[in-house]
């Protein structure tokens, strides 16, 4: 069984060497340690060093942070990550929190954590509907609005009642010119076609 740290500051002003002391003075081997600098925006497995860690963690091995909220952004964000070692088979160990999945109250934590993080998702959702309904009912229609063929014509040039386009003939990989009318009709080709009515190119 490894011992590995993880660390996480916001910005390179700020200093992690205080999660590192705690970290090493915990038993963890400073080359075992990975680190990220970055904004709490970023989803735990969006970041380098996250990334590193979760490829070069095994079974059995042992996860050691200063805090549990150097895991992720928000506490869903943080049970996504426990859940993502686990499933590896790798245990979460918080100094600070006194989060210890050898222990019962470590376990007894990340139960909590559990219930919590759920409670979160139910209440965002919750947020989300009272908000879509509300603005329904303030008149605000949801979906992509309603195109104008006038406009469509105007940005395709065939307002004046000719374009100029090109279809693929299904025989071989000639390419011909076709005609269309200013309600966007398609007319015959110009030149290969016969008595076949030319269709625009998928």
């Amino acid at each position: 069984m490894r011992l590995l740290g993880y660390t996480r500051v916001s910005t390179a002003s700020q200093d992690a060497q205080l999660q590192l002391d705690a970290l090493v003075d915990s038993g963890v081997q400073k080359r075992d340690v990975f680190a990220d600098v970055t904004s709490g925006s970023r989803t735990a497995i969006e970041r380098p060093g996250m990334k590193r860690l979760l490829d070069y963690a095994e079974s059995g091995d042992t996860v050691v942070v200063w805090r549990i909220d150097r895991l992720g952004r928000s506490l869903i964000d943080v049970l996504n990550t426990v859940n993502l070692m686990r499933d590896k088979g790798v245990k979460i160990k918080s100094l600070s929190d006194g989060i210890d999945p050898e222990t019962t109250s470590g376990r007894l934590m990340l139960g909590m954590l559990a219930t919590l993080a759920e409670y979160e998702r139910e209440l965002i959702t919750e947020r989300v509907n009272a908000g879509i309904a509300a603005a329904k009912q303030s008149g605000t229609r949801f979906g992509r609005p309603p195109v104008d063929p006038a406009v469509i014509a105007e940005k395709l040039g065939v307002s004046d009642g000719l374009c100029r386009g090109s279809v693929l003939r299904k025989d071989h990989d000639d390419r011909h010119d076709v005609r269309c009318d200013g309600r966007n009709h398609w007319d015959r080709c110009e030149r290969g076609f016969g008595s076949e009515a030319a269709q625009p190119a998928g």
